[in-house]
């Protein structure tokens, strides 16, 4: 079955052609929509296998972003498949709110949901259903598939998930922690079972998705038992431009010294925060350690503050679950940044982690970082998110 995956934004498309059967899959090619809105947008669509192809033409919106990534993907020159050969299409979608524990077929009960949860997620939600209505539009006889981020935390236990508000918050406006990256933490918290050799229903593991966005995740017998993210996905841990755990009373006395409205406040700790606001420099990991290099303080405080929050909710988490099997790293900066993960795993050992330092300079592959008489083993999986989505679609539409 050949699944076109889609990742709306509200300005940008990912996608991936991938072919599914029983026996495994095969990916066919993966691009990207950029700019849309502006004058001129960017395709970028690489097959596997062949050259990458690129154009620039004006994408109004996410309908004719869409139709370009078909046009692509079925081209005579550099496409991958027929029209006719699209089978189904899977879609990420960000907020599934309560409403949604596990991927389903999209319906009209579904796409109500998902519109209900616009005011939980209103930079994402109505991108993903911007892609929804332009394939119902282009491909109108293909099945649809919802794949949400927030539904692999649907298993964490209320006395995790609440907050100490005022319970009517709980009841009238849904207000507890949520979490995000969830199918990221549910592939490389299975798949680095299989690679280690436990078993995933007897085990205690923390994944730490680490990259722009980061959250962590304690993944008890292979259910989310607790997650960083919250109520939205700026809680937890420092990321690229977002605060993670700061105290409330801090914000209200910056919004009240600087005069800052909601919204200001909004942009204060989603875009203005994380390594960039801290470092005072950028929000991407490279240029921290650059900078750090360099003998720049502001950047090696960041960094600390960065490493330490990882290992305060590692710590957390193996507290919540009485103890730890396997940490695992995924992400852009978990995949890559040796460095981060030297400081955290040597930072942890109290918890039975014995280093491997040997293989920390191997990325782009599953790899152990632990020695073989660790208690605790610690390992690299690269994410596949879209794999996830693909599968879930197989599943449901086959």
């Amino acid at each position: 079955m050949t699944i076109l995956v889609l990742n709306c934004g509200s300005s940008s498309i990912k996608y991936q052609v991938i072919n599914m059967n029983d026996n495994g899959h095969d990916l066919l090619a993966k691009g990207g929509i950029e700019r849309i809105g502006l004058a001129e947008g960017i395709l970028t669509h690489k097959p596997t296998g062949g050259n990458k192809y690129e154009v620039f033409p004006a994408i109004p919106d996410h309908t004719v972003g869409i139709n370009l990534i078909i046009e692509a993907i079925t081209s005579a020159e550099h496409g991958v498949v027929k029209l006719e050969d699209i089978q189904a299409v899977g879609h990420r979608v960000a907020h599934g709110g309560e409403f949604f524990n596990k991927s389903v077929v999209i319906d009209a009960d579904v796409k109500s949901k998902i519109e209900q949860l616009f005011e939980l997620a209103p930079l994402h939600n109505p991108a993903h259903m911007k892609g929804i209505l332009a394939i119902e539009a282009l491909l109108p006889s293909v099945k649809q598939v919802g794949v949400f981020d927030t539904s692999f935390h649907q298993t964490i236990p209320q006395d995790k998930f609440m907050y100490a508000l005022p319970y009517k918050y709980y009841e009238d406006l849904k207000v507890r922690k949520y979490g995000f990256h969830g199918t990221s933490h549910k592939y490389v918290a299975e798949k680095s079972a299989e690679f280690a050799g436990l078993d995933i229903n007897n085990s205690k593991i923390i994944t730490c998705h680490i990259g722009n966005g980061a959250s962590i995740t304690a993944v008890l017998n292979g259910k989310s038992f607790d997650t960083s993210m919250g109520f939205t996905p700026v809680d937890g841990l420092v990321m690229g431009t977002r605060c993670g755990i700061v105290d409330p009373g801090a914000l209200l006395y910056i919004a009240k010294k600087e005069g800052l409205s909601l919204d200001g406040i909004s942009d204060v700790i989603n875009k203005e925060s994380g390594l960039a606001g801290l470092s005072g420099l950028s929000n991407d990991m490279r240029d921290i350690h650059s900078a750090v290099e360099a003998g720049n303080k502001q950047a090696e405080m960041a960094l600390e503050v960065f490493m330490n929050r990882i290992k305060f909710y590692i710590g957390a988490y193996a507290a919540e679950m009485n103890g730890v099997d396997m940490i695992v790293w995924t992400g852009g900066v978990g995949e890559n940044d040796d460095i981060v993960r030297k400081d955290v795993c040597e930072g942890i050992s109290y918890l039975g982690v014995d280093f491997n330092e040997a293989n920390n300079n191997i990325r782009g592959t599953e790899v152990l970082l632990s020695k073989p008489e660790s208690k605790v083993k610690v390992v690299i999986c690269p994410t596949d998110e879209e794999l996830v989505i693909a599968a879930d679609t197989y599943r449901l539409t086959k």
